[in-house]
């Protein structure tokens, strides 16, 4: 079973950066597709990006140029970066994994308990 921590939401201006890391425990957690999800009040939740491998990775249209997923296996980490932000990015943001992944939140089997960025207009 696989557990999900996640860290480093918090408040930033339009046009600044936050870093969000998400610490994973449990089976071979590098043939876990890993993903970031965002929710906003009255919106569904949507993915952001995913990872199954550093050549394999897709952004949510709405964020890419922006924002970089990335993983580190040594450590039992997922990253998110995120530059250049956004009103329109504020959300709730969970990290998610699979045995085997998609776009669908439906498809995640495993979740954190969310972090908040707030962007300032």
């Amino acid at each position: 079973q696989v557990q999900l921590v996640e860290s480093g939401g918090g408040l930033a201006p339009a046009g600044g950066s936050l870093r969000l890391s998400c610490a994973a425990s449990g089976r071979t957690f590098d043939s876990y597709v890993m993903a970031w999800f965002r929710q906003a009040p009255g919106k569904e939740r949507e993915i952001v990006a995913r990872i199954v491998s550093d050549l394999i990775t897709v952004y949510a249209d709405s964020v890419k140029g922006r924002f970089t997923i990335s993983r580190d296996n040594a450590k039992n980490t997922v990253y998110l970066q995120m530059n250049s932000l956004k009103p329109e990015d504020t959300a709730v943001y969970y990290c998610a994994s699979d045995s085997v992944g998609g776009t669908s939140p439906d498809r995640y089997s495993y979740w954190g308990q969310g972090t908040q960025v707030t962007v300032s207009s």
